[in-house]
């Protein structure tokens, strides 16, 4: 027997059943758009998120591979529907992308369907996902050199692509004759069939329970995820918490620290997120729109309340976002935004850093901010223009928190541990590189009762003619390091280098361009996460364990955790090891 709630007329068993088939939904989209795209930022790195939505455009369920994408596609929808208000039909497919009407990226195209039922817009089906190039000033989407909107790529405001059904077909030679490489085309035709998967079951879903059952228990859903909420909430202390953090490098001016501001008010069952006082606009490409800015404050939010919290729009309601305006994490049109994105790393560290006062035993240390970049050119094994990013050089590890280590390569708080790194040999297969060094990297992790998690160091060389290599990235100044917490130590930094087949070399700190790389070998080193805890406290078998399987150097074994070991045996000097805990 269900259980029902007369007077809405809620069933609570179907409610249950709902959001979960409704998350399924978005599952089977990801996986449609997983196994249709082509370009490896997609097809291995998994760059998109998938939704279904309300007809007014709140979030119903949503299947993030790229955690900040999740919270960018609401803002991007109601953008649309707010720019065509009724005039929205059965079989329009919508485009959009623009950055100064509540997008979040360039690249990050959003494709919209709306969901017709007995006659009536019921739902929306919808992905974000990158394309691997849309135009602008460099192939990829991320121009260091760019200063302006219009150096970064094709903007797109709300444009519908397929208008009741037909393939408006100038409107498509237009945009993607603004593309480097006609795999985007495909990899967008990917992104319409995914919505269209959501379309499907949507109206199965709708056409089993009827529009008025849905739309019920779709706001009993919504109402219950805030008071899910809520309740995380309430369990924290009420009080103010203040975090900072900083970007060293915008990609003009190198040597100037932006500073990044947080203060966090609980009261009761609400809590606010107050930016105010961090850094004005950058003169280069990294500045925010503000929905890249709050979907990456959602991150920080999402890792520290219950996992199992449905993702919809009712999860929003006990939260206030506040980015000043005219700044680098809410940008102002004109401002070049294509770094905006990465400014989720100094968002989340502020954020956590206040978080750490009032929940110490909920968050983690810092994670790697990730430093990398693209190649592109031409592949003569099969006659094609390409563009991949160094998807396996990025992933560092992420910081440990109370009672577990963090995790090893992989990837940052922007993807939120879940963008996949290329295979290798996929990697050569459809990227002209040869790779020739992959491994873990000893000492990346911060030390810690719980350690960090570790970082990579990679190398490989470019084989493609007219190769154009792009860099950019973070956490390469002193002070950048992931941080540790309650007493566990930092991670260290990343470090980039190209050496070119004349035998220069050049180290990379920050965001360049070099339209000459044919021949190019590039190394990087990803750091890993911060430590937990005082790393004395850390077992010292574990120590000795970890220093056999070269984690850990038998120098940091001694320096960092206190362990001292025969260089011969590896077997622990008991004596040694008890003064050095001793700090005698």
């Amino acid at each position: 027997m269900s259980e029902k709630d007369s007077a809405g007329g809620i069933d609570r068993i179907l409610a249950s059943v709902l959001q979960r088939r409704l998350r399924s939904i978005t599952e089977e989209m990801a996986l449609t758009l997983l196994h249709t795209t082509r370009s490896p930022i997609l097809s291995e790195g998994r760059d998109f998120a998938t939704g279904v939505y309300w007809a007014n455009g709140d979030m119903l369920e949503q299947t993030e591979y790229t955690a900040l994408l999740g919270f960018a596609l609401q803002p991007s929808l109601k953008a649309c529907i707010e720019y065509f208000g009724d005039d929205i039909r059965p079989g329009d497919v919508i485009f959009h992308n623009d950055v100064y009407q509540q997008g979040n990226q360039i690249n990050d195209l959003g494709v919209f369907k709306p969901v017709f039922f007995e006659g009536k817009l019921a739902a929306w089906a919808a992905c974000k996902a990158h394309q691997a190039d849309l135009g602008g000033g460099a192939p990829g989407g991320y121009n260091p050199d760019a200063t302006e909107i219009w150096h970064e790529g094709m903007r797109v405001p709300p444009l519908k692509m397929w208008e009741g059904g037909k393939l408006r077909r100038d409107v498509w030679d237009f945009m993607f004759a603004n593309s480097r490489l006609d795999i985007v085309a495909e990899d967008v035709k990917a992104c319409a069939g995914s919505c269209t998967v959501g379309e499907r079951r949507l109206l199965e879903v709708l056409s089993r329970y009827g529009r008025g059952v849905f739309d019920r228990h779709v706001v009993f859903i919504m109402d219950g995820a805030e008071r899910i909420m809520r309740g995380e909430i309430a369990s924290m202390p009420d009080g103010e918490y203040e975090g900072e953090s900083f970007l060293a490098n915008d990609g003009v001016q190198e040597g100037v620290r932006h500073p990044v501001k947080c203060k966090v008010t609980i009261r009761g069952e609400e809590i606010a997120f107050d930016y105010t006082g961090s850094a004005g606009p950058t003169p280069g490409y990294a500045n925010a729109p503000l929905h890249a800015a709050t979907s990456g404050l959602m991150i920080a939010v999402l890792m520290n309340v219950d996992p199992q919290i449905p993702h919809n729009a009712g999860i929003l309601r006990p939260l206030q976002m506040i980015f000043p305006e005219n700044s680098m994490l809410n940008a102002e049109f004109p401002h070049a935004t294509s770094y905006g994105n990465h400014l989720t790393h100094q968002i989340w560290d502020a954020a956590v850093k206040a978080l750490a006062q009032a929940i110490p035993h909920r968050v983690t240390a810092g994670w790697n901010k990730c430093y990398w970049g693209n190649s592109s050119g031409f592949d003569e094994r099969n006659g094609r223009r390409y563009v991949d990013f160094f998807l396996f050089a990025m992933k560092g590890g992420s910081g440990a928190t109370e009672g577990l280590d963090g995790m090893n390569h992989i990837g940052t708080v922007m993807t939120g541990g879940a963008m996949t790194a290329q295979d290798p040999e996929m990697h050569e297969v459809q990227t002209p590189h040869r790779l020739r060094h992959f491994e873990y990297e000893a000492d990346s992790g911060g030390p810690g009762r719980w350690r960090g998690g570790l970082g990579v160091r990679s190398e490989w060389k470019i084989l493609a003619r007219d190769a154009k290599v792009i860099l950019f990235g973070q956490q390469t100044e002193p002070g950048e390091e992931p941080f540790g917490l309650l007493g566990g130590k930092p991670a260290g930094l990343n470090t980039a280098k190209l050496t070119f087949p004349d035998g220069r070399e050049r180290h990379i700190k920050g965001h360049e361009v070099f339209p000459a790389a044919d021949g190019v070998l590039i190394e990087m080193t990803a750091s890993g996460g911060g430590g937990y805890g005082d790393p004395r406290l850390r077992p010292a078998e574990t120590v000795r364990e970890e220093v056999r399987d070269e984690i850990i150097s038998i120098e940091s074994a001694r320096r960092d955790y206190g362990v001292a070991l025969n260089p011969e045996t590896l077997e622990i000097d008991e004596a040694k090891t008890a003064q050095l805990r001793k700090g005698t």
